[in-house]
């Protein structure tokens, strides 16, 4: 007979410490390994951080609201994890590889891709709403965790051809549960290859805890498999770039994968199917409102005596100017013709899908109006 334990066992003497750069109150916290990725940052530079944030914040209420309206078949909203995406895609080169999961609307927007075609997958309109070589980044992956091994691959390629360049594969804690994430670090960590495995722990894998299925932090799985940790406050945009410029130059100069854990919460729902009062309370959402990321990053500000009002006023017209413009281009955005989702699934000519194309266009014209 089977005995399964459910106490759970302290491994705290185990854990990595969690780094921060800034506290809840906006003050600077000293790091001895970290205050030197920041010490260039300018006053301006902080400003881009928090319009940044802004805009992205704006974005998905926006993208939500489209979706409720019937605009959007889904949305995967990123409610508080702005300083996560923001500040590591901005430590990143513009050469660097990057490959996201669903939620990583602010890493894909922050390289380039408009806020529009990021958005029209989600509407159906479009299979894929950018072409990954033009801004080095990927098209969004829903699989859990296959595009770990999507950047575990391009890292090796990176290595084999004497590259400076780095992949990134973003996750969150629940795809550190799957295979394919473990396998890919196993790869990363055998070739050696210059590969950020970028985890936004945001303490729920759709309604499950992730003190469920981790008994201790997320940090020390990577660790296990050799690669050089690092756990940081999420929330913190400074601490956030600065730990990913720290991981970034580990890979490049040829010391092997490395891994972040960022510590974030999700303060909305999984997607818009999902209903989060059903699992968790509100108690630990006002909670993590106290930690906000926007919010910690204006008191930072208001402590070194920046003109905070300018910042936030540039901010929120930036915001109000891509949502006008987000709403006008999803609202007037065309539906796809339905012979469309046979093109572009094989590269060269495919007799299986031109008989699959005929056939389904035969099927729909047997209904009244073609069903075109």
């Amino acid at each position: 007979m089977l005995i399964v334990s459910t106490k759970h066992v302290d491994l705290a003497a185990e854990n990595i410490p969690t780094q921060q750069l800034l506290n809840v109150a906006g003050e600077r916290v000293p790091d001895a390994e970290l205050d030197h990725y920041v010490a260039k940052l300018t006053e301006s530079d902080l400003a881009d951080f928090l319009r940044d944030m802004v805009v992205l914040r704006r974005m998905d209420t926006e993208a939500t609201a489209l979706q409720r309206q019937g605009q959007l078949g889904l949305w995967a909203p990123l409610l508080g994890q702005e300083a996560a995406q923001i500040g590591s895609v901005r430590a990143a080169r513009d050469t660097d590889f990057i490959f996201p999961s669903y939620r990583e609307h602010g890493v894909a927007w922050a390289r380039g891709v408009k806020a529009e075609d990021l958005l029209s997958v989600w509407r159906g309109a479009q299979a894929s709403g950018w072409d990954p070589h033009e801004v080095n980044i990927a098209c969004q992956q829903i699989v859990i965790g296959s595009q770990a091994l999507h950047a575990a691959g391009y890292g090796m390629g990176i290595k084999f051809d004497g590259g400076n360049e780095a992949a990134i594969a973003y996750f969150g804690d629940g795809a550190t549960s799957q295979g394919d994430v473990n396998e890919a670090m196993v790869f990363a960590a055998s070739y050696q290859a210059p590969v950020l495995f970028f985890c936004q722990n945001n303490q729920w894998a759709i309604s499950e805890p992730v003190t469920l299925q981790s008994r201790t932090q997320i940090a020390d799985r990577a660790h296990g498999f050799g690669l050089k940790t690092w756990r940081v406050d999420g929330n913190d945009v400074l601490a956030v770039y600065a730990a990913t410029q720290a991981a970034l130059s580990h890979c490049r100069n040829g010391m092997g994968p490395t891994f972040i854990e960022a510590v974030t919460y999700r303060m909305g729902s999984h997607t818009t199917a999902d209903d989060p009062t059903r699992y968790r309370k509100a108690a630990e959402l006002e909670q993590w409102k106290a930690k906000d990321p926007i919010d910690r990053l204006i008191k930072y500000l208001h402590v070194i005596g920046a003109d905070v009002q300018s910042y936030e006023q540039r901010a929120q017209n930036a915001a109000d100017e891509l949502a006008a413009q987000l709403r006008a281009a999803i609202t007037a955005m065309p539906d796809p013709q339905v012979d469309q989702l046979f093109d572009n699934v094989y590269a060269e000519a495919h007799e299986p899908s031109r008989r699959a194309r005929d056939e389904y266009m035969n099927y729909l014209a047997g209904f009244e109006g073609d069903g075109r």
